[in-house]
């Protein structure tokens, strides 16, 4: 058996160093990439996440706004068909209380429209303007009131005013 240098076992020991030393530095780099991906990731996740809080705060507003609209259409149609059928005073609380809560709703999808809670993360899609939402729905109260006015002070319903 030939004798081996000294050397011969401290230059195997550098070569494996080297070695490892290439496979850490080559998986730093792909940690380094695969980190940058994820954060990439989360950025497109949250501004996504934001974009669905403002469309279902719209779709919210729009629920309410139907379901006053339906309120109001009840109201006015309660009045015309339960007259006749139901006493007078029944029909003008039935129709009067329909009418209010669809005011109710045209506020109700205003105040949850401007006071969405805890700020959202900075969304892409543009938003309604406040200021729209506010005189569309002020418009609408208007119309509910003004309704309300009418089936008050319109013709009586049957029942409603006791015979002269």
């Amino acid at each position: 058996m030939v004798a081996q240098p000294k050397t011969a076992p401290i230059e195997r020991t550098a070569r494996t160093v080297a070695q490892h030393s290439r496979k850490v530095a080559d998986s730093a780099a792909e940690t380094k990439h695969a980190a940058a991906a994820i954060e990439t990731s989360a950025d497109l996740n949250t501004r996504l996440a934001a974009d669905r809080n403002i469309l279902a705060a719209e779709r919210t507003y729009a629920a309410w706004v139907r379901t006053g609209l339906f309120a109001l259409a009840s109201g006015i149609g309660a009045r015309a068909l339960l007259a006749g059928v139901v006493p007078g005073w029944l029909v003008m609380a039935d129709a009067s209380m329909l009418i209010a809560f669809s005011t109710f709703c045209f506020g109700a999808a205003i105040w949850r429209q401007l006071n969405p809670g805890p700020p959202p993360p900075q969304p892409q899609l543009a938003q309604i303007p406040p200021a729209l939402l506010i005189v569309t729905n002020a418009f609408l109260a208007l119309v509910s009131l003004a309704a309300l006015i009418g089936i008050w002070l319109g013709a009586p319903v049957a029942g409603h005013l006791p015979p002269a």
